[in-house]
Formats: structure tokens, C-alpha cells, sequence
């Protein structure tokens, strides 16, 4: 029990309580103690005015009887600076201290009472006091320590006791209130944890908050977002991994269909038409990317890219080629390029993981301006800033929906037009992670988009 949170909190409730009850024993003992002399001392006083009233004229009995009733051992009163004995036992022991009860301070009345319950030895003390101020009587007695330790001793048992009972039973309502409120939810919210860790893929296992205690209630607000989350991610991982394959099997026969086509193409450069052999180069480079593309596929066979070769890279080319190449793919006469890339601009980069990037940037920029029906314009640039190597590609298009911004770069969710699977901008992500760079959406309007391609200068050296 004391290694569960319920139990270790009764422990410590039933010590703190028990704590607090010896705060609050050592005055409720000094002021026991102070009542007890002070009783002794209106008895002795009352004993006195009644012989005082008779004129001294009793029996020695009924004085000795006048003494045990008060528990004294006799009784002097001080008037107008006269000590006058009025009552008296035949034996009279030493007095081993002597304590003046008019306007004690709280600290000297706990200190005398501690020190009486830790003397075991019997003695006799006076006592002086004024238990009845408008009498004009000042009384002092003397008595014996063991009937007033005793009673200390037996109020002080009184209290611990009954401190024990209010400790246990206050401990067992915080137990019980503890148990309901905050060790329930918890090995609720433990159990909820264990319960979707079997089977992390089952959304019925994701956890309902209920909790009515704010912290607690906060704990199953993140709990199950974060297993909402790593559900969607499973599922998305499973969906990859069925992609990979299908795509590892699609990529074997389409390597086989390119190779085909290439030669072909390469039957074609022998041709003397000028249309030909002006295109054929293209198509030959072009067939040869599909088969480097798809050779790679096949032999990483996941999900993530390989490696860059990095190289010197003359970016303007390469940005005329992407370029040549999307005119190719579809008509966009209504589509103006403008390459505003210096022509000795170099960087170091993979030439082919590059090509794809801003082949992929360049398309969905085209398709974004060809679903509006109207005419648009693309520019490609580029500079050298103290950040790095910057590659921007913007476009005259309407921008990208919320719905692309708020999951851009997340395969089948950042897809930008319909029919789309948002694999573009994961997979140039990607590439450009693996150069030590990023791509970032720089601004998405009605009027158009444009993104920035980030390589470290770094790559340089």
C-alpha cells in the first residue's frame, strides 16, 4: 500500500494531522496545568473566607478536612503586605519551586508544564495567585506534584487519543476523496495508455476525455490528440508501404517499356527531318531519366530517396531544360517562362534530384494557371545571399487552397487541386532535406505563389 499514490497519501495525512496535533497538545497541557492551580487556589480561597467567617474557631478535623478538599497542604493570604497562615498540615515538606500565576506569559506556562510531565519525582511547590481578583486577596498554597502530574498525564493521553481518531478519520475521507478524484481518472488514463498501446492502429481504442479535474482533463485532451495523431501516421505508413510496393512492381515493367522506347529514340536522332532531330535529344534525355528514376526505385525499394551525388551544377541549363521540357508536356502557348537565373550562377548539388525538384515546382506552377482558363506567367530565379544558394519559382496562378497550406509537404494531404496526391512537394522536400536544404512556401495569394529552394553554401566546399 505505501507504493501506490492513494496509500502513500493516507500516510501522510495521518502524519501531518498528527503533526498538527502536537502544535496544538504543549498549550492545551500549559493551560490544563494553569486551570488545575488555578482550581486549587479558589477551593484554598474559599476554604479560608469560610474560616475566616467563623473566626478560626474549627475543630482540626474539619480544618484537615478543609485542606484535602482543596488538595493543598496549607493556605497563606496576603493582605496589606501580612502573610497570615490560615489553614496548615502538621508536616509541611521543603518547597522545591515556587510559581506566580498573576499574568503569566504563554511561553513560561508551556515551559512549567513540560518540565512537570518530564520530573517524575514527587515534590512540593507553591502557587500564588489571585483566583478571585475583586476579593482583594492574594493566596498562596502549597501542594504536592503527583496528583497534578498525574492528571497531566492522563489529559495528555485524552488529547493524543482523540488526535489519533480525528488523524485516521480525516485521513480516511482524504483517502476516499483522493481515490475518487485523482487516483481513478489516473489508472483510468494509465489503462487507456495500455489499452491502445496493444493495438495503436484501432481508433476505437483512442481515449474519450471525461476527466472533471482541469489538470487531469488537459492530460486526456493531449493524450488523445498525440493518439490521434500516431493512428493517422500508422495508417499513412501502411498506406506507403502498399504505394512502395505497387510502385517497385510498376517501376520493374516501366523500366522495361523505357528501354524499348529508347531505342526507338535512338533510331530517331538518325533521322534528317530538323523537327526530329531538334526533338530527339530531348526525348532520349528525357527516356533516360525515367530509367534512372525507375532503376533507383527498384533498388532502394522504400520509401525514402537516396543519397545526392553532389557536383557543380551550372543552374541556368538546367533551368532552360526543365523549362523545354514542360512545354513539351502540354500545350502552354497561353504560358510565358521567364528564366531570370545569372548564366554563371553555379552550385553544387545532384544534378538529377535538382532537375526533379524544379521539374515538379515548374508543373504544378503550369497546372495551378492552366485551371483557371487563363493566361499566366512563371518565373524561375535565382542568387547567392549570405543564407545560401536561393532558387525561386513563382507563378501568376490563384494560390494554394488553406487546405494545401495547413499540410504542405505531407504526402496525400498538401495536394493543391483535385485528383491530386500532394506527393510532389513531400518528395522535393525530401531531396532537398538530403542536400542540407529546405524548400519553404515564401507567399500564396489570389494573384499567385512562390517558392524558395534553400542549399547551404557549405555544399561548396
Amino acid at each position: 500500500m505505501r507504493h501506490s499514490l492513494s496509500g502513500r497519501f493516507l500516510i501522510l495525512t495521518i502524519i501531518f494531522v498528527m503533526l498538527a496535533e502536537v502544535f496544538i497538545f504543549v498549550p492545551s497541557v500549559a493551560r490544563f496545568r494553569e486551570d488545575y492551580l488555578l482550581a486549587r487556589l479558589e477551593r484554598a480561597q474559599i476554604a479560608s473566607l469560610a474560616l475566616l467567617a467563623t473566626d478560626g474557631m474549627i475543630s482540626d478535623e474539619l480544618e484537615q478536612e478543609l485542606l484535602e478538599n482543596a488538595e493543598v497542604l496549607n493556605v497563606v493570604l496576603r493582605r496589606d503586605a501580612v502573610r497570615q497562615l490560615i489553614l496548615s498540615s502538621d508536616t509541611m515538606p521543603a518547597v522545591a519551586a515556587t510559581y506566580d500565576l498573576r499574568d503569566p506569559m504563554p511561553w513560561v506556562l508551556m515551559r512549567d508544564a513540560l518540565a512537570r510531565l518530564a520530573n517524575p519525582e514527587a515534590q512540593v511547590i507553591r502557587v500564588i495567585g489571585e483566583p478571585v481578583r475583586d476579593a482583594g486577596l492574594l493566596i498562596e498554597i502549597t501542594m504536592p506534584t503527583e496528583p497534578l502530574r498525574m492528571a497531566l498525564i492522563d489529559y495528555g493521553l485524552r488529547i493524543l487519543a482523540l488526535s489519533a481518531v480525528i488523524s485516521i478519520f480525516t485521513a480516511l475521507l482524504l483517502f476516499v476523496a483522493v481515490r475518487r478524484l485523482m487516483v481513478t481518472p489516473i489508472r483510468r488514463l494509465v489503462d487507456a495508455m495500455m489499452r491502445y498501446a496493444e493495438a495503436p492502429a484501432d481508433a476505437t481504442r483512442i481515449i474519450r476525455p471525461e476527466g472533471r479535474v482541469r489538470e487531469l482533463r488537459k492530460a486526456e485532451d493531449a493524450l488523445q490528440a498525440l493518439q490521434k495523431d500516431l493512428t493517422g501516421a500508422l495508417k499513412q505508413r501502411e498506406r506507403l508501404a502498399q504505394l512502395g510496393e505497387a510502385v517497385a512492381k510498376i517501376s520493374h515493367d516501366l523500366r522495361n517499356m523505357l528501354s524499348v522506347a529508347t531505342l526507338v529514340a535512338d533510331r530517331l536522332e538518325a533521322s534528317n527531318d530538323p523537327t526530329v532531330q531538334r526533338i530527339a535529344p530531348r526525348l532520349v534525355n528525357s527516356l533516360n531519366r525515367a530509367i534512372n528514376l525507375t532503376e533507383a526505385t527498384l533498388a532502394f525499394g522504400r520509401a525514402e530517396e537516396p543519397p545526392p551525388k553532389l557536383d557543380r551544377v551550372a543552374l541556368r541549363p538546367l533551368v532552360e531544360d526543365v523549362v523545354e521540357n514542360d512545354r513539351l508536356s502540354a500545350d502552354s502557348a497561353a504560358i510565358a517562362y521567364l528564366c531570370e537565373v545569372p548564366a554563371g550562377m553555379m552550385l553544387r548539388a545532384d544534378p538529377e534530384q535538382l532537375h526533379r525538384v524544379l521539374s515538379n515546382l515548374v508543373r504544378n506552377a503550369r497546372q495551378a494557371i492552366a485551371a483557371t482558363g487563363a493566361s499566366g506567367e512563371i518565373r524561375i530565379g535565382g542568387c547567392e545571399t549570405a543564407e545560401g544558394w536561393k532558387i525561386t519559382v513563382s507563378d501568376t496562378g490563384p494560390g494554394l487552397p488553406q487546405k494545401a497550406r495547413d499540410h504542405l509537404f505531407k504526402p496525400f494531404h498538401g495536394a493543391a487541386r483535385k485528383g491530386g496526391s500532394g506527393l510532389g512537394l513531400a518528395i522535393c522536400a525530401e531531396l532537398l532535406r538530403g542536400h542540407g536544404g529546405r524548400l519553404e512556401l515564401a507567399e500564396s495569394t489570389g494573384t499567385g505563389t512562390r517558392f524558395e529552394i534553400i542549399l547551404p553554401l557549405g555544399l561548396a566546399t
